[in-house]
């Protein structure tokens, strides 16, 4: 099966959308505004991760970090969800409309965790933006 960039359904969404709300309630009720702002959302993410609030074995919860960091990303450099259909199933990520870039911000974190690595958000999204830009660049 060759992959296919399509549009996200609706419990897709939804899902998506609970993954970045469990992590914006981090956030006091007061604050939550924060997380509008791409900076909000990294300082989340900033705090959560060296603090140990999350284990390697939880995985659902690092992927909802990962969704976080996909919506900073989306915000920042413009790049939008959909989903990839493949020989390996179906998973959100994120596309340069137009393009084939492909990125899949819901394990970026995870995968990181899982190794063992101190994950710096702030170098881990430079590093996507300078990326993305650099293929939107070269009409990738």
């Amino acid at each position: 099966m060759e992959e296919r960039a399509v549009a996200l359904k609706p419990d897709e969404v939804a899902d998506l959308e609970a993954k970045c709300r469990w992590v914006r309630d981090h956030y006091d009720e007061s604050a939550r505004g924060a997380y509008l702002s791409v900076d909000g959302k990294l300082q989340l993410l900033d705090t959560i991760l060296p603090s140990n609030w999350i284990t390697a074995a939880e995985t659902l919860k690092l992927q909802c970090l990962g969704v976080t960091f996909g919506d900073a990303l989306a915000q920042q450099s413009g790049v939008i969800w959909v989903a990839v259909d493949d020989q390996r199933g179906r998973d959100p990520t994120l596309t340069l409309e137009g393009s084939t870039l492909r990125i899949f911000p819901l394990t970026s974190i995870s995968k990181r965790v899982d190794r063992g690595e101190d994950v710096d958000v702030y170098a881990l999204f430079d590093d996507a933006c300078a990326t993305i830009e650099q293929l939107r660049g070269e009409g990738v």
